[in-house]
């Protein structure tokens, strides 16, 4: 292969990299953003029929350590079944290349046709990537999966849990923290400035427009609160 070819490999596969690193602090964050919205819905709408200091830090320890949890099993169970479709996919991948390999050579010579190589370029490509490592080849090209970096379900349900907890600490901390006068108001105004950051950080990575996501981010946290404080208000006014 070319020194060319070679360095192409390189960059992409460091961009590779670099989009999964991307995505995971990309969910990082979103996960931060769902226990910041979800905990403080809970704690202000409990605010909002009582002023007891123990409801409330009962009432916002439950919804972080369920959402948490929630949010972590459902990421390992989404994640383990990725993996299992990736393993499903390579194990195909390998009875092909067994039985089939010229098949196999002439469809990843298309493939790398596709990717712009003129088709002596692309035999050739193919050839070499094929001696060197078959199945590693069919998978980044025709699978765009990497036996190597295979999706871990235990990571995301370890990351997912975090992110959510890290999130779901601030409205907590502000609930219970000030005294009684001041409490909402320190718990909305914190939650608005966190929802404000993650908003930014979200966009950013994405490459988003900035202010229609903090806005979205702001408007979504600021009506889940309304609604639920509304909720408690007038479940405290009826005795419930």
């Amino acid at each position: 292969m070319t020194e060319a070819e070679t360095a192409e490999g390189h960059d992409e596969a460091h961009r590779s990299g670099l989009g999964t690193r991307l995505n995971w602090l990309r969910a990082a964050v979103l996960g931060a953003n769902d226990g910041i919205v979800s905990t403080a819905g809970l704690v202000v709408g409990v605010a909002g029929a009582t002023d007891d200091r123990s409801a409330l830090l009962t009432a916002g320890l439950a919804g972080l350590l369920a959402g948490s949890m929630s949010m972590a099993a459902g990421e390992y169970v989404s994640v383990s079944t990725q993996r299992d479709s990736e393993k499903a996919a390579l194990a195909m991948e390998r009875r092909e290349l067994r039985e089939e390999p010229e098949a196999e050579l002439d469809e990843l010579t298309g493939l790398l046709e596709d990717r712009g190589l003129n088709a002596e370029l692309a035999r050739e490509a193919a050839e070499q990537l094929t001696e060197r490592d078959a199945l590693r080849a069919h998978a980044r090209v025709e699978l765009g999966i990497d036996p190597d970096e295979l999706a871990n379900p235990w990571h995301a349900a370890g990351a997912s849990f975090l992110a959510f907890t890290a999130g779901a600490l601030l409205p907590l901390l502000a609930i219970v923290l000030p005294p009684s006068p001041v409490r909402l108001y320190v718990t909305v105004v914190s939650v608005l400035a966190a929802l404000t950051l993650t908003g930014w950080w979200s966009a950013r990575l994405g490459a988003a427009p900035v202010g229609a996501a903090v806005l979205r981010n702001v408007g979504g946290g600021a009506v889940a609160m309304g609604v639920t404080y509304a909720a408690g208000v007038l479940l405290g006014a009826v005795g419930v």
